[in-house]
């Protein structure tokens, strides 16, 4: 109860603990199929981050009473599909009638106790890397606008609906400490909790953060969702900014992700075991940054 860690954690005995999380939100993609399956994946993601392996799940749907029954069982559909890709079995759950569509999952895994991935345990040397681009919600709020091509919808839909299964693996593989995935507070806004949870600070690598490819276009017309700024309002005292960032490139890093990648820290005699497992397993990764012993998080334009 001490940490506000991914998921929490309920010690069943001396080698194995349960990991229980929720989560659930209004539709970020208008295809029904693809909402469902985002949901699914984004729910999931925190038993990976805190190295569970997930196995059973409940449906929390609070839909409109006149969406049409097919978009319904589309969405649950893409749930359940998803949660079979995952190893997941979705064995009921309960729904409500709501003006504003919502769906997610309750979901739960095992993990062995002298593995769990918690927030805490980076270490001054480690290096940052970042399982997923950004740009998810300036893009998909950009889709809400009517602004948005089919191709730009299908690249932020792909890696949403992108399990964070294999790369959990990856980390426990590796040994791996401290990890968090990237979901509503934005990369830095997760970071910042882990560097306290750390003790440690963070400096990030701009050029070296890997972006969605048409991001960067809605953040100059900044169709960022509101809790960009949240973030940006309530994280952002410990953060200094390269001066030559813009505001748009800055608040790229506030920006609230849907189904995010993992944010890992790997100490420096396992970095080139990790990258190489990476590689080998066609994991997508990117170093972004190193752990500090200064304080606060600092994002350079270029190391």
């Amino acid at each position: 109860m001490d940490s506000a860690d991914d998921a929490a954690v309920w010690q069943l005995d001396e080698k194995h603990a349960l990991v229980i999380t929720t989560d659930f939100f209004t539709p970020v993609v208008d295809d029904p199929y693809n909402y469902g399956a985002i949901a699914a994946a984004n729910s999931i993601s925190d038993v990976y981050a805190m190295g569970g392996k997930p196995f059973l799940a409940l449906n929390i749907s609070a839909l409109p009473a006149n969406l049409p029954i097919e978009m319904t069982r589309a969405i649950i559909r893409g749930a359940a599909e998803k949660a079979k890709e995952a190893g997941v079995v979705i064995t009921g759950g309960h729904s409500v009638v709501d003006d504003e569509p919502k769906f997610g999952l309750v979901v739960l895994g095992m993990v062995e106790v002298d593995k769990i991935l918690t927030k805490g345990g980076a270490e001054p040397g480690d290096h940052l890397f970042l399982s997923k681009p950004l740009g998810f919600g300036v893009t998909t709020t950009a889709l809400k606008k009517g602004l948005t091509s089919a191709e730009e919808v299908a690249e932020v839909t792909g890696w949403m609906k992108q399990l964070n299964r294999d790369t959990g693996q990856l980390a426990l593989d590796c040994g791996l400490k401290s990890v968090t995935d990237i979901t509503g507070f934005g990369l830095l806004g997760h970071a910042s909790e882990l560097a306290q949870a750390s003790g440690v600070g963070l400096d990030f690598d701009f050029g070296q953060i890997p972006f969605i490819e048409a991001c960067h276009k809605y953040a100059q017309m900044f169709t960022f969702p509101g809790g960009a700024s949240n973030n940006k309002l309530f994280f952002g005292e410990q953060v200094t900014f390269d001066p030559t960032l813009s505001e748009a490139e800055q608040m790229l890093l506030f920006d609230p992700q849907t189904s995010g990648g993992l944010l890992m820290c790997v100490p420096e005699r396992k970095a080139e075991d990790f990258r190489g497992k990476a590689g080998e397993r066609g994991i997508p990764v990117w170093e972004i940054g190193k752990v500090s012993s200064q304080p606060g998080l600092r994002v350079h334009k270029e190391f």
